[in-house]
């Protein structure tokens, strides 16, 4: 998939950097939780004070289902780091990635009156960092850069050059 672009250098490579930054977050805590025999999202589930609060104790309710949201969550986060990093299928893996940090926001959003027992960072009414990196997600799913900086751009060059140059 080629997608036309008129950024400026600076304005795509502040882009790619934003992707590999992201990807590295987001493949990084999918990495920590697989390696970590112990981690289970039951704690954050049971905080959920949000609209998916209901869903979040459906989910703590029943092991065999939290045991597949782990699962789930574990190699999502993977797949759509690797997916930002190396810049293949990386407009899926960002809209992927919005969708899934969003509901991790909406979970457990940070409201007046709601206290979680987890850490927090700093102090985040309506706007924190998942917030922002949920909506820095959409960001690099309508510019997309992958077919710039990215094994989509060297896919989609193989194949012009086995069509014989034809897009």
């Amino acid at each position: 998939m080629k997608y036309e672009t008129n950024y400026t250098k600076l304005q795509t490579y502040s882009l790619v950097l934003l992707r590999w930054l992201i990807g590295w977050h987001i493949l990084y805590e999918g990495i920590a939780k697989l390696l970590n025999p112990d981690w289970s999202s039951l704690g954050f589930l049971q905080q959920a004070q949000g609209i998916m609060s209901g869903f979040a104790g459906w989910v703590t309710s029943h092991p065999t289902v939290l045991s597949t949201v782990d699962f789930l969550n574990t190699w999502g986060l993977i797949a759509i780091g690797v997916g930002l990093l190396l810049g293949i299928c990386a407009r899926t893996a960002a809209w992927a990635g919005a969708i899934l940090v969003f509901t991790y926001y909406l979970t457990c959003p940070p409201l007046i009156g709601v206290e979680y027992a987890r850490p927090v960072d700093g102090n985040n009414l309506i706007v924190d960092k998942t917030l922002l990196e949920s909506i820095a997600l959409v960001v690099l799913a309508v510019f997309p850069t992958s077919a710039v900086v990215g094994l989509d751009a060297i896919i989609q060059r193989l194949k012009i050059k086995r069509n014989g140059g034809v897009k």
